[in-house]
């Protein structure tokens, strides 16, 4: 059963990067709705979930907020080193964007959706309901990894047949995971840990370089509705699924 859902997580992503795909003529429209995406992902999904199943501390911090600080820190790391290597062998793009970058990210999140079907396994393995509730948010939520998945990769300047690899990688990733809770589970408190790095890292993307991107040649009102519609949609489909 666990299985036949994420199937419905496959399809949802393909659709979320063939939206993507199709409006790059509005290419700093795409970039806000992804941005606002991705702040609703990580404020309104990740980082509940996160504190909730990694509920330890250390010196009186979370320790889900401790690696949500650590995820953003290796991504701004991950950059600058990719960057500063790019110039050295004077490869760097004229736009001072680097490939590996976009794939880096682009594979994070292809990690992120195959623990959303080990998600939509492990509550399977509880009960119908609760299966049912993690997949709706899974299958819902996995429209914007799609989106996502392919804009991060074509933003910093990786072929659109690149792209289209990771976004079908995106895709097939909730099935693999949920295949994989026929062998194993994870403890939830690793998975709240994961959650919490991982949410750290897509903050970083979305505020350091997806919204500043959006704006840079187009600083319209209707690029900040499109952040904002896209954030909203995420909180729509959190209050769904509870």
């Amino acid at each position: 059963m666990a299985v036949f859902v994420a199937l419905g997580a496959f399809l949802m992503t393909l659709a979320g990067g063939w939206t993507a795909l199709r409006v790059t003529d509005r290419r700093h429209l795409v970039l806000g709705l992804a941005g606002g995406l991705m702040l609703g992902v990580v404020g309104l999904d990740l980082l509940p979930e996160a504190l909730e199943a990694a509920d330890t501390e250390v010196f009186a911090v979370p320790a889900a907020l401790l690696l949500f600080v650590a995820g953003f820190l290796l991504a701004h790391l991950v950059e600058r080193l990719l960057a500063v290597r790019q110039a050295a062998h004077g490869a760097e793009e004229s736009d001072g964007r680097t490939p590996e970058v976009g794939l880096t990210a682009a594979a994070a999140m292809v990690g992120h959706s195959a623990m959303d079907g080990v998600a939509i396994g492990a509550a399977f393995q509880v009960g119908g309901g609760m299966g049912t509730a993690v997949a709706l948010a899974v299958v819902a939520h996995d429209f914007a990894d799609g989106f996502n998945t392919y804009t991060i990769t074509s933003l910093y300047g990786n072929a659109r047949r690149r792209a289209l690899a990771m976004l079908f990688a995106d895709a097939l990733a909730p099935v693999a995971g949920a295949a994989s809770t026929l062998l194993f589970t994870i403890p939830e408190p690793m998975l709240g840990g994961y959650l919490g790095l991982f949410g750290g890292a897509l903050l970083y993307l979305a505020a350091a370089e997806i919204l500043p991107e959006a704006h840079h040649e187009h600083p319209a009102r209707s690029t900040v509705l499109c952040t904002i519609a896209g954030a909203a949609f995420i909180w729509l489909v959190v209050a769904v699924a509870e």
